[in-house]
């Protein structure tokens, strides 16, 4: 998924509350399912700002040889104006992109 082109807010907003629980009808349940997808969230774009380091990485043993290296520094710097994941996570619950399944219960007394 893109989240670089996400419409979530930079800064705190508050939500309406019948709105997050609307689709579960249980506060508890709709805030699990968005801290669930939050943590993905992070998970990818974890991922993808190391494999975008990984690339400017250089493996040399010697302190003397570091130096500051400006691309690395503009990634690191465009990942974290990113929206957080809970916020990218709550936008998707209130769109509606989020979907959640309960497994179905059998009854073992047959």
């Amino acid at each position: 998924m893109d989240y670089k082109n996400s419409e979530a807010p930079l800064t705190t907003v508050t939500y309406d509350k019948t709105k997050i629980e609307e689709p579960t009808h249980n506060i508890y349940e709709s805030i699990s399912i968005m801290a669930k997808r939050a943590i993905q969230i992070n998970e990818d774009l974890k991922k993808e700002l190391i494999d975008k380091l990984e690339e400017f990485a250089t493996h040399n043993d010697s302190l003397e040889e570091i130096f500051e290296n400006k691309e690395q520094i503009e990634v690191s710097r465009f990942y974290e104006k990113l929206p957080k994941s809970t916020a990218i996570a709550i936008e998707e619950w209130l769109e509606g992109k989020i979907y959640s399944r309960k497994p179905e219960t059998t009854d073992d007394n047959e």
